[in-house]
């Protein structure tokens, strides 16, 4: 399942295999989510993706309208499948909502947390917004001789 978590991830931030796995957070992401909302639960959505990828056939707007109507909206995924995307994206699980814990959780529901410390600075975010985490690595030589360019 991890290698289909690991498709599900790319589908979801549009960043490559070799981009998450070069984070070095697949595996505790896996974990992470996989603790929280229960084996089972992650083995069906995901299973739910799987099916949703065979049906669409390389369709990119199929899948994005399937993954839309299916997963994102549907009550027991959707929440699930944010909080996916904000982890890769910010390295926090946020708390999942009391309703859907009190429909589909089991064990403790938790609070929002921070994977790791290097959850922080592996986040997708930085990338994504052309900057580096503050604090935590240094913007590359020479990087200030010029003036930002802003879009």
């Amino acid at each position: 399942m991890f290698d289909l978590f690991i498709d599900f991830s790319v589908t979801l931030t549009g960043f490559s295999t070799f981009r998450l796995q070069g984070t070095g957070m697949a595996a505790p992401y896996f974990e992470t989510v996989q603790k929280i909302i229960g084996p089972a639960t992650l083995d069906e959505l995901l299973l739910q993706y799987q099916a949703i990828v065979a049906t669409a056939n390389g369709d990119a707007a199929t899948l994005d309208n399937l993954l839309r109507n299916t997963i994102f909206n549907d009550p027991k995924f959707g929440p699930v499948t944010r909080n996916i995307i904000k982890l890769w994206f910010v390295g926090t699980w946020y708390q999942l909502p009391k309703d859907w814990w009190g429909a589909y959780g089991t064990g403790e529901q938790g609070d929002s947390f921070v994977v790791s410390p290097a959850a922080y600075t592996e986040g997708l975010l930085w990338p994504t917004v052309g900057v580096t985490p503050a604090g935590a690595k240094a913007p590359g030589y020479d990087s200030w001789v010029n003036a930002p360019v802003f879009s």
